[in-house]
């Protein structure tokens, strides 16, 4: 990186930069532990010279930290699979419940948004589309940063909402569904190979933000991928050669989940019954009324502060969930 001409190409600097992340992400905490560790090592020696009460209240505070510290080691090891490590991408679409589900949908997208800027996680907007009334029908997220995929994989399945309706002149409390996808985003020259003979590429004007070029150039990407059916589309960017290797990205990625669908008892079982979106394949509720809780049907883990998980503290959630797939 030192190196003048390091920058001269872009996208391999860029790919070079996104391993080094991957890598400090895993050794950081290594080496703070080991900080901590000589720190309670000296601690102790001087305990041994000036008397234990002396140093006691410095030696506690260290050892919690590194009880915490030995905590993240832990589960930063549950995040070892193949592809953990990668960027990801995002998908929450509205499922049963009308212009509820709409809104909810909405609600979700703004708790990823949330959540990658708490973990100081880059995110573009790769597809979005809007519902008539409220929220939104659909929309893609590209959550980069390392490990993206590791902790949000927890994330996919049917999500539940309960609450009063802001839609209901009457009032009454309305289930409404949204489903979550995650997929990992591969290199360029992941060996995950898609014959363009079975792609089509449709190409289409983009809507919403982006200025007059991009409502006047079409700039947007479809590509369905026949043999299958999956469908991808990508219109954030003005140039369409951009939203073209991104549409490509993650079709990879969605024939990259298929296959390891097929592999997978639990993600077969999920995908099945998320395929209605609706009462009974549920993986986590939401409950604003009568009551608040959220709670994780897979784990059973739960809590009363509805709000902060709407604000994007997941976290807890997502470790259960890991940690019950690795014990």
């Amino acid at each position: 990186m030192a190196d003048p001409a390091f920058w001269d190409d872009q996208e391999a600097a860029q790919v070079v930069i996104a391993a080094l992340k991957v890598a400090k992400a895993a050794t950081d905490p290594i080496e703070e532990a080991l900080e901590v560790l000589d720190e309670i090592e000296t601690l102790g020696e001087l305990g041994a010279e000036m008397g234990e009460e002396e140093v006691d209240a410095d030696l506690s505070i260290e050892v919690k930290k590194l009880d915490k510290l030995v905590d993240a080691l832990e589960f930063q090891v549950m995040l070892g699979g193949e592809n953990d490590h990668r960027a990801a991408f995002l998908t929450v679409q509205a499922g049963a419940g009308g212009v509820d589900a709409a809104d909810f949908a909405g609600i979700l997208e703004r708790l990823y948004l949330r959540w990658a800027e708490r973990r100081k996680f880059g995110v573009e907007v790769i597809d979005r589309e809007e519902s008539d009334e409220a929220g939104i029908r659909s929309s893609t997220l590209h959550i980069k940063g390392p490990f993206a995929y590791g902790w949000l994989k927890a994330e996919r399945g049917v999500h539940r909402l309960v609450r009063i309706s802001p839609f209901d002149s009457q009032s009454r409390r309305h289930t409404s569904f949204a489903a979550v996808e995650v997929f990992p985003e591969f290199d360029a020259d992941a060996a995950i190979e898609v014959d363009m003979g079975d792609v089509r590429v449709d190409t289409y004007r983009a809507g919403g933000a982006g200025g007059q070029h991009v409502n006047k150039t079409d700039s947007a990407v479809r590509m369905t991928h026949l043999p299958t059916g999956i469908v991808v589309q990508c219109q954030n960017e003005r140039s369409q050669h951009k939203n073209r290797a991104t549409a490509l990205g993650m079709l990879k990625a969605k024939l990259f989940e298929m296959r390891e669908r097929e592999r997978d008892d639990e993600l077969k079982k999920m995908y099945s019954e998320k395929g209605e979106i609706a009462w009974g394949s549920q993986m986590r509720s939401y409950v604003i009324h009568p009551y608040q809780m959220v709670k994780d049907h897979r784990t059973n883990h739960e809590t009363g502060n509805t709000q902060a998980v709407l604000d994007g503290e997941i976290d807890d959630f997502i470790e259960e969930y890991l940690r019950s797939r690795s014990s």
